[in-house]
């Protein structure tokens, strides 16, 4: 199993609005880089869901239910998504600036690659932040 962060702007598709559907599709994502994440992924990896813009911190877990599919949105067909189910709501969300303050987390591409809206995270990582959200 591997473990991911997925970013998005919470006026645009929030933790609710997933935990509301049941199951989302994770599509628009335009860079080159986030779209080999997505196609990586596979049914069963978890991933935290972030508030990005608004919030800046990880709300939630989820689940990869659907793997390897092209991006409805896309109509080149280049573009890949997966879908993905709610899995648990964080105790307590995770803060951009808890990250950046935990020395075991400086290494994160969360930090490293601010921009990218999908990204891994090693299983040390995913423990720690777990651990910090528990606080």
């Amino acid at each position: 199993m591997a473990y991911w962060l997925m970013k998005s702007e919470p006026f645009k598709y929030s933790w609710d609005d997933l935990v509301a559907e049941g199951e989302g599709t994770w599509d628009g994502v335009r860079n080159y880089q986030a779209r080999n994440n997505l196609a990586a992924m596979r049914v069963g990896d978890e991933a935290f869901f972030y508030h990005s813009r608004e919030g800046l911190e990880i709300v939630g877990v989820c689940t990869i239910s659907v793997a390897g599919i092209k991006d409805p949105t896309d109509e080149t067909g280049k573009w890949d998504a997966v879908k993905l189910k709610p899995q648990a709501k964080l105790a307590n969300p995770v803060t951009l600036a808890q990250i950046k303050a935990e020395a075991r987390l400086s290494d994160i591409a969360l930090i490293r690659q601010s921009r990218l809206s999908v990204c891994p995270i090693t299983p040390r990582e995913w423990d720690i932040i777990l651990e910090l959200s528990d606080l």
